[in-house]
């Protein structure tokens, strides 16, 4: 079992249902995404360059779809959260209800943009 996947199966069940859903719609909106296991949690890359982290938040009780380019993206900026951060904006979702689809693959399509 890889990294990732040992990772995910080890998360509560609130957070395990979101990271699975949130990895199938990336891996179906782009398909030669690589979900590998980077500084302790999964990330996707893109053409070989870092797009998209997903990081649960026990404490806060959210999972964090960090998009490495996230400040370079124009639409959904309601839903986009940067919190001081310098590049990266995410997406926050405390439950499964909370993700919206469409949104959530409008960003995903945008971002895939960057990388051209």
């Amino acid at each position: 079992m890889k990294l990732t996947d040992e990772y995910i199966h080890r998360q509560p069940e609130k957070y395990k249902v979101m990271l699975l859903h949130l990895i199938s719609v990336f891996e179906r909106v782009v398909p030669n995404l690589e979900l590998l296991f980077k500084w302790g949690i999964p990330y996707f890359y893109y053409k070989k360059k870092r797009f998209c982290y997903l990081a649960p938040n026990h404490k806060k009780g959210f999972v964090d779809a960090g998009f490495a380019r996230g400040f370079q993206l124009k639409r959904n900026q309601d839903f986009l959260v940067d919190e001081n951060r310098n590049t990266v904006k995410s997406l926050r979702y405390f439950s499964l209800l909370d993700i919206d689809n469409a949104i959530l693959i409008d960003v995903i399509k945008e971002s895939a943009t960057l990388y051209d």
